[in-house]
């Protein structure tokens, strides 16, 4: 039997299901389907980035991503709790001074013990991981190729595509000859030195603010605008702060070009760069070049064409439907690759376990991709939950929503006498709808575990009414949301001189 002139559909398959990509999505998804007593395969391979990092299995989080990330940020985190000691009698009798082999060696000591994990968890469940590069070459097939070239041929009933992103290049002349990006930062075997980090996502301004608190000289290029996609109110705070604590910003040019100058462990970066506002250029020197600009999925060279999936020619974005499924019934994709979903881990881990659930457990409950929290890790961190300002004005109407807001100083930081009135928190409600949240942002310490509490309660319907009747814990920072009074409509003062 043959399909749309393809290869030959097998008669009988090696495998219930498949795995192509061993990452948050892919993993969650294998070990659920093991549970049903299911056959499963993992593939799973790093192509090397230009300098030649690559990685474990656990895919980007574990390895290049929200691990690494948080845990640098931490480091950054306790430079300053070393500052703020002193006001609080601590005294220092050596000098303070980090260390980055240290810290790096100690942050991928612990990631090899979590891809040991992945792979002990694998083998308990008895799900099948193979090293090796999955591309569809026919229907229900994969070809499976190692590091040493040798390939395989397998089959299976279902296919779940899980391969992930990869951060992208600028495509000048000098860009993977000479620049990094996160997939290289986190194992770097020696400290960047002074660095230029390229972009305004949020791995751009989260490196930059950890690379920034450990000391370093950093400067952060923007083509446009920070954080696109996120809260702009938001954004530009955080923008703010950073500026505030020494990071640099070079607004509205993009690189041209990058020469090396110099050789070394940091060597000397020549980067050229134009405006995109006129006809102005900049040439600057650097010890290090960080590329942030976004990221590209991993689907252009793994067979979707061989078995007929549709992608999105401009973005390399698979289509589904609301249960992850292709245009080809027995292909299924999870994670950072679907066209118009969110990109975090645990989305990707949510989506996973649940459409194995309906494949394999006769379950019908399907990801919910609205009311998603999120953390970005800047120096400030900033947590959110539902619509930014903007898109819920865009979507209800200015006049239907009320945005209330307020100022706060958590109370850590009042005997260091430090950044007064830079918290900052916000929700937005729908007027129409008895005043429910529909936005949720905090700029503040601990914005991710202030996020996840009231994710849920937004999740339930959250109204302002409920917020104001919630009886808020002193003295912490989450309490400034059971006290909101002041909206944005009125312009009146937010903020704040004590707790």
């Amino acid at each position: 039997m043959e399909v749309n002139g393809f290869m030959p559909v097998p008669d009988s398959y090696d495998y219930d299901l498949i795995v192509i990509g061993g990452g948050s999505g892919g993993l969650a998804a294998a070990k659920e389907a093991a549970k049903y007593e299911k056959k499963v395969m993992v593939l799973d391979f790093v192509m090397p980035t230009p300098q030649g990092s690559s990685w474990g299995l656990g895919g980007t989080c574990v390895n290049v991503g929200c691990i690494p990330k948080k845990l640098m940020h931490q480091a950054a985190l306790l430079g300053q709790a070393l500052q703020d000691s002193c006001k609080f009698g601590w005294q220092f009798t050596e000098e303070v001074k980090h260390n980055w082999m240290t810290m790096t060696e100690s942050v991928q000591n612990y990631i090899g013990s979590l891809n040991w994990g992945c792979r002990v968890a694998l083998r308990d469940k008895k799900v099948t991981y193979e090293n090796a590069y999955g591309e569809f070459v026919g229907p229900h097939t994969i070809k499976a190729t190692n590091k040493k070239g040798v390939e395989k041929l397998y089959t299976a009933e279902t296919f779940i595509i899980a391969t992930g992103e990869r951060p992208r290049y600028l495509g000048i002349p000098g860009d993977k000859e000479y620049c990094i990006t996160s997939d290289d930062l986190f194992s770097l075997p020696y400290c960047p030195g002074r660095t230029l980090v390229v972009g305004a996502s949020y791995v751009a301004l989260e490196c930059a603010g950890f690379l920034a608190g450990l000391g370093l000289d950093v400067t952060v290029m923007v083509r446009s605008i920070l954080l696109r996609g996120f809260d702009q109110d938001m954004a530009n705070r955080i923008g703010e702060y950073m500026k505030e604590h020494g990071v640099n910003f070079i607004r509205e040019f993009v690189p041209i070009k990058v020469e090396r100058v110099e050789e070394g462990t940091p060597g000397i970066l020549k980067v050229t760069a134009k405006s995109t506002t006129g006809n102005q250029i900049i040439e600057v020197e650097y010890n290090t070049m960080l590329l942030a600009v976004g990221r590209d999925p991993c689907t252009r060279k793994i067979g979707l064409d061989k078995v007929g999936v549709n992608v999105n020619e401009r973005t390399g974005k698979i289509p589904v439907n609301d249960e992850e499924q292709t245009n080809v019934p027995y292909i299924y994709a999870v994670g950072d690759i679907l066209q118009d979903k969110l990109e975090l881990t645990p989305v990707a881990i949510q989506a996973g376990r649940l459409l194995v659930q309906r494949l394999y457990a006769g379950t019908t409950t399907k990801c919910d991709y609205v009311n998603v929290p999120t953390t970005v890790f800047t120096p400030l961190e900033y947590g959110a939950c539902g619509y930014s300002e903007e898109t819920a004005v865009e979507k209800f109407g200015e006049e239907n929503i009320e945005v209330y807001h307020s100022h706060f100083w958590p109370l850590e930081w009042t005997v260091p006498s430090r950044d007064n009135n830079k918290c900052y928190a916000k929700i937005i409600c729908n007027t129409q709808d008895n005043e429910r949240v529909i936005g949720f942002h905090v700029l503040g310490p601990n914005a991710g575990e202030v996020t996840q509490g009231f994710a849920a309660a937004i999740k339930c319907g959250l109204t302002k009414e409920q917020l104001d009747s919630t009886v808020g814990i002193h003295p912490i920072c989450a309490e400034v949301f059971t006290t909101l009074s002041v909206t944005k409509r009125s312009g009146e003062n937010t903020t704040v001189s004590g707790c």
